[in-house]
């Protein structure tokens, strides 16, 4: 079963704003008066008659809706009603795999028994969820992880889609090419100068030829096209990565406004990083210049860290090599990677002064651990200059 709330943040806005109900709620960056530099987070679906949609940039929304009621992220607030969701889930199975805040696989395999027909299931808990968050969710039932995911998001919203496993051949086939997993516009693209447009056309095309073209994507197209993936429900999952960006609200060329950001979210991720007792070899930048073309570079360092000095000298190093002055910069990210536990060594990057960092970052995390993120930063780091 996949679970999947309908416009989730907006949703919980709409809950707990009775006023904001039946209107179109954009939730995102501040789009002063279209004239905003961030993106949509989450759209209502009043909104999404306007043709506002997650990822569209602030700026398009309010000129496409500009009634619309513009709010700004409460992380907070939906981490918690995602957490009271996730719990209602486990109380059926512990076989629960969170993809997000708004969305998670379960599996009934061997629970027949103890809840009885899988489909009045699913709309017990679709009912349990309204009654207790008020909110609806769409769900897909159906073999296998994937199918189910495409089930969850035909008939959105307060969807519920059954697929049998007799049914699996007619529920695929029609289906477009994009509906698969990893296919995007240039791959959906190159499906189609093969004549694969649907993913039954995809099914019936020879595995060796798809091989030829795509690599070891194309078996998993195949497995996809063809129904198959032995994909288990993983009650827990790893964090992959940490990172966080920020988008300007002026195109900046400034350099020092850069390393200022730059240093301000490597603070971020490496208090996030020893926050979840996490250490990475692999650290990112992100540069999206002003016509949205963007850059990413990573470096690879001997020893997983969580210092937020090394995560800004590497970021601040791989920006200097890739930066070509004077490209004006719209948004800058920092991430980190390839992690391990806590127990592995961090890297010495500035020798006698090592532990004296340690130390320093201990004593920060503890005032942001009582106090707040915002409570203390580094004096470098502006507090209201373009970020």
């Amino acid at each position: 079963m996949h679970i999947d709330m309908d416009a989730f943040f907006a949703s919980v806005e709409q809950q707990d704003n009775p006023e904001f109900r039946g209107k179109p709620v954009i939730v995102g960056a501040d789009p002063e008066n279209g004239k905003g530099r961030g993106v949509v987070s989450a759209a209502s679906y009043e909104a999404r008659k306007y043709n506002v949609h997650s990822a569209l940039p602030i700026s398009q929304a309010f000129r496409r809706c500009p009634h619309g009621i513009f709010l700004p992220v409460r992380g907070d607030r939906y981490a918690q009603v995602s957490r009271n969701i996730m719990s209602i889930f486990q109380t059926y199975t512990p076989y629960v795999e969170p993809v997000s805040l708004d969305e998670a696989f379960l599996d009934f395999t061997g629970l027949q028994r103890l809840w009885g027909n899988i489909e009045n299931l699913g709309r017990k808990l679709k009912a349990e969820i309204k009654k207790k968050e008020g909110l609806t969710a769409s769900v897909g039932i159906a073999p296998n992880k994937w199918i189910a995911k495409i089930a969850s998001d035909m008939e959105k919203p307060d969807g519920f889609v059954v697929v049998r496993y007799d049914q699996v051949r007619s529920f695929l086939d029609p289906l477009p090419v994009e509906k698969l997993w990893g296919v995007g516009k240039k791959t959906a693209e190159k499906l189609k100068s093969l004549n694969i447009h649907t993913v039954g056309d995809l099914a019936k095309f020879p595995l060796s030829t798809l091989v030829d073209h795509f690599g070891k994507m194309g078996k998993f197209l195949h497995a996809y096209a063809n129904g198959r993936d032995e994909s288990p429900v993983q009650p827990t999952r790893d964090v992959k990565s940490v990172s966080n960006e920020k988008t300007f609200k002026k195109d900046v060329t400034d350099r020092e406004i850069i390393k200022e950001t730059l240093l301000a979210l490597a603070e971020k991720v490496g208090y996030r990083l020893r926050k979840k007792k996490l250490t990475g070899k692999t650290i990112s930048i992100k540069v999206r210049y002003a016509d949205f073309s963007t850059c990413i570079r990573h470096i690879s360092i001997a020893d997983p860290t969580s210092m937020s000095q090394v995560i800004f000298s590497e970021c601040w190093n791989l920006f200097k090599a890739m930066y070509a002055d004077p490209l004006p910069v719209r948004l800058v990210g920092v991430g980190v990677s390839n992690l391990f536990s806590e127990n592995s060594s961090q890297i010495d990057l500035f020798g006698e002064t090592c532990e004296k960092y340690k130390i320093l970052n201990r004593a920060l995390d503890d005032l942001k651990n009582r106090f707040g993120e915002s409570v203390i930063q580094k004096g470098r780091i502006p507090r209201k200059r373009n970020f």
